[in-house]
């Protein structure tokens, strides 16, 4: 299928993967690593995902420390569709400053903002969301894909199906968004069948973004737009902004003024948050070992979990289950799959100590 007019694709490709520590870390950030074994970065597969519907038409926004490896992984891309932001500043920033560079460069465009972190092992379901989320998106709704949940998950926000668009079938307005709920609370929205979780993909209109930006936070808006104006003054403005989520700026409060539309999906969607994740998604025979790299000789006797190989040591597992063991010429994790969202507790730890050689 042909590409989608006017559509543009805008990556915000920050964080630094605390809970995938020691394979994920400042220097290195997770969407920088093949983590599915298929010989390509998260960032990459983004990038090849997102290409059959936008051509060349990209945005990435990473850090300034990231753009050179951000480029050699991209190679492909223009240098000025790499953005350098100077320092974290969160989703809303990093979406924003797209969304004002494209407001004035293309005034037919529709934006995109998808993570260079997530996996999507459905890309025709993906392709087909974001063709109808472009479609709402141009009666200036600013839109979701909702993902059907698999499992009551107390690691994703929510969002609950409101009435559907009469002009739109398959979309519906977003009645709220909810945040991480209990397990009993996620047991009920899976029961539901009504919530979808918050994957952070949003679709819409650059001006229309900018335009409910301003509505609760209008110095930001407004900055936005000064840096698109005159970029050398980016390095000034920058640090003057709110450091915010997209969500919590802008797509909770549009909801809860009627103007959110969601398109649930099912996408076969992943977000790679830490080992226990990363286990599942890789887990092709349960109850054994899963191995990921291309370092040490892993044994395993007795024992199921994750072995990260990065180091040509001999790793060698004994009646344990649900493991995870991550090799790194410099650092060794080794945990459980249940304790795996407190290896940021490690990072906290390293940090506190002034190693930052190590995170």
């Amino acid at each position: 299928m042909p590409a989608i007019e006017n559509l543009w694709a805008v990556i915000p490709a920050g964080g630094a993967g605390t809970r995938l520590w020691p394979l994920s870390r400042t220097s290195s950030p997770k969407f920088l690593h093949d983590l599915t074994g298929g010989g390509r970065s998260l960032l990459q597969d983004t990038v090849a995902r997102m290409a059959p519907l936008v051509d060349d038409r990209f945005l990435v926004v990473t850090g300034a420390a990231h753009r050179e490896a951000v480029m050699a992984q991209l190679d492909g891309l223009e240098p000025a569709a790499v953005l350098a932001e100077p320092s974290p500043r969160d989703s809303m920033a990093a979406i924003g400053l797209g969304a004002a560079l494209l407001e004035r460069r293309d005034p037919e465009a529709v934006m995109g903002s998808f993570a260079a972190d997530h996996v999507v092992t459905d890309p025709d379901a993906f392709a087909d969301a974001v063709r109808l989320a472009v479609e709402v998106a141009r009666d200036d709704w600013l839109v979701t894909i909702g993902i059907e949940p698999t499992h009551a998950s107390t690691a994703f926000g929510y969002m609950l199906t409101g009435e559907p668009l009469a002009d739109h079938p398959g979309a519906h307005v977003v009645a709220a968004f909810v945040e991480k709920p209990a397990i009993d609370l996620a047991d009920q929205y899976l029961a539901s069948g009504s919530y979808r979780w918050n994957a952070g993909m949003f679709v819409v209109r650059p001006g229309v973004l900018l335009d409910l930006l301003a509505r609760w936070h209008p110095e930001f808006a407004q900055r936005l737009r000064r840096i698109a104006a005159d970029p050398s003054r980016l390095e000034t403005l920058w640090p003057t902004l709110p450091q915010i989520a997209l969500d919590h700026a802008v797509a909770e409060p549009a909801s809860d003024a009627g103007r959110v539309a969601v398109v649930p999906a099912a996408i076969g969607w992943e977000d790679i948050g830490d080992f226990d994740s990363l286990s599942h998604l890789l887990e092709s025979d349960p109850g054994h070992l899963t191995v990921l790299g291309e370092g040490g000789s892993v044994r395993g006797v007795d024992s199921s979990g994750l072995v990260v190989a990065g180091t040509d040591r001999v790793i060698s597992v004994v009646g344990l289950d649900d493991i995870v063991v991550v090799d790194t010429p410099d650092a060794l994790l080794v945990t459980s799959r249940n304790r795996a969202q407190d290896v940021k507790q490690v990072v906290k730890l390293l940090r506190q100590e002034g190693r930052s050689d190590l995170t």
